[in-house]
């Protein structure tokens, strides 16, 4: 198979092999904002979308300091240690300045990286809330139909919009760090209200007692929040991802929480309210590319923003009258 350029026909098939450089190139290509790759990317996903949902989908975030990364290699060379095929999709910050990023995951995960059963894929968030790559959806269901049973997804950190990322994973994870009265105070209880489990990182040396005694703490305030719609109640466990201690309870409290969603029902019903969600995003963001990509917009957007910002329009009848010029040409 060609290297340089590839069909859309030879990406679906490449994705559908496991073959990683492939699934790679369909990725950016899905995260591309070109019309002519965006046409590509909606023909590759409907192609492959029979090949996808076989795995279990996994969110993880934090705070920050609290040791994602060396969770995240710790973990995923345990779950590839029981014979499943790993994908990690890690979204790094865009600068809102320059609109760059490091991406710089593999070298934070190098051991993972080698790993011949795991598959890294860093992303710019962009301009997207929530810590999450608008496109991280379609490279999420690309792994699945590369036959990866396992995706991680994981989050810039604890953000204003962490429901982007519940809304596309099964299990949504918390990691905190011991001295839960101090913690408690720093983290939204929204976010809290999310989580299917809190794992308590860094319990190790001199942090085991403290890391024991958050456990207890973060176990009594979660009885406080709303029972959970799947009727799961949400875990606390402790672990120590750089002595590799707590991995296996982790793992089998996510099986766990599998095998009794599933059982109620609840597991599917989930998923097929994720779909219906996705839709809806679309549907805003084909207007708003339509929008932007209108020319009597562009025509006019220089001159409204001009005088919004000398106070001669205010925002909302600026907006108003854009989209009425819009709709009208789109009448015409």
């Amino acid at each position: 198979m060609k290297r340089n350029k590839l069909s859309t026909e030879e990406l679906i098939q490449g994705v559908l092999d496991g073959d990683r450089i492939v699934l790679s190139r369909a990725i950016t290509l899905c995260e591309s904002s070109r019309p002519v790759d965006i046409e590509r990317s909606e023909a590759l996903i409907k192609k492959v979308m029979p090949h996808t949902g076989n795995s279990i989908r996994i969110g993880i975030t934090g705070v920050p300091g609290v040791g994602k990364s060396t969770f995240i290699e710790a973990f995923g060379n345990f779950v590839t240690a029981q014979g499943k095929r790993l994908a990690v999709l890690t979204i790094d910050p865009s600068s809102q300045k320059t609109k760059g990023s490091i991406l710089g995951d593999k070298t934070r995960m190098e051991e993972l990286s080698r790993n011949p059963d795991a598959f890294i894929r860093p992303s710019a968030s962009g301009s997207t809330l929530g810590g999450v790559s608008s496109k991280t959806r379609e490279a999420m269901l690309l792994c699945e139909a590369a036959g990866f049973d396992v995706i991680f997804i994981e989050t810039v950190g604890v953000g204003q919009s962490e429901t982007l990322v519940k809304g596309m994973v099964d299990f949504f994870l918390l990691l905190m760090l011991a001295g839960a009265g101090d913690e408690l105070q720093g983290i939204k209880k929204g976010i809290m209200e999310m989580a299917d489990a809190l794992v308590i990182n860094k319990a190790d040396g001199d942090n085991i007692v403290k890391a024991k005694r958050a456990k207890a703490e973060y176990q009594s305030a979660l009885h406080l929040f709303p029972p959970n719609p799947s009727g799961w109640i949400p875990h606390v466990k402790t672990c120590s991802a750089l002595e590799n201690k707590g991995m296996l309870e982790v793992w089998e409290m996510i099986l766990k929480y599998k095998v009794e969603t599933q059982s109620k029902g609840y597991f599917d019903h989930y998923r097929q309210q994720q779909q219906v969600n996705w839709f809806k995003e679309s549907i805003n963001d084909l207007l708003t590319m339509a929008f932007y990509s209108d020319e009597s917009v562009n025509e006019l957007l220089p001159d409204v923003l001009k005088q919004i910002e000398t106070g001669n329009k205010d925002a909302v009848n600026a907006a108003r009258e854009l989209v009425q010029a819009f709709l009208k040409k789109s009448n015409d």
